[in-house]
């Protein structure tokens, strides 16, 4: 019998209003996101990604937000890579390390392994992707 490889793909996705307790809610339903695929509370993998969440959400809340629209966010893992995404609908406000308010985004340059910016058709998504996520549990 050949061994089979098996690449894992699974997605969480959740709408936040654009509030300062949409951005805590987003943090909060990440940790347990990740507590769910087997990285526990209190643990690196789910503090780093905890971190990023909050950055990518806080932006989306103060720099992002256009009245009466949500932002979102995207979990995605893919075998040893998680990516992090952050949609809001402010798409001519684009985030750069250093700039002001783009101060927490050094945080994100630390904790990930590469983040970015890329359009969408109301907004944009900024994105964020850790690799080396050893662990991840077989459904």
């Amino acid at each position: 019998m050949e061994p089979q490889i098996r690449l894992l793909s699974v997605q969480f996705e959740q709408r936040f209003s654009a509030t300062p307790r949409g951005a805590r809610l987003a943090r909060r339903l990440a940790t347990c996101q990740l507590e769910e695929w087997g990285f526990p509370h209190g643990g690196e993998t789910s503090d780093a990604v905890a971190s990023i969440v909050a950055e990518l959400a806080a932006n989306a809340v103060t720099h992002g937000r256009v009245a009466g629209r949500d932002f979102a966010l995207t979990l995605a893992r893919r075998g040893e890579l998680l990516r992090i995404e952050v949609a809001d609908a402010r798409g001519e406000r684009r985030p750069e390390v250093g700039s002001a308010g783009g101060h927490g985004l050094r945080i994100v340059s630390a904790l990930a392994d590469s983040w970015g910016v890329r359009e969408r058709e109301i907004g944009k998504i900024v994105w964020a992707e850790v690799s080396g996520m050893k662990g991840w549990e077989e459904e």
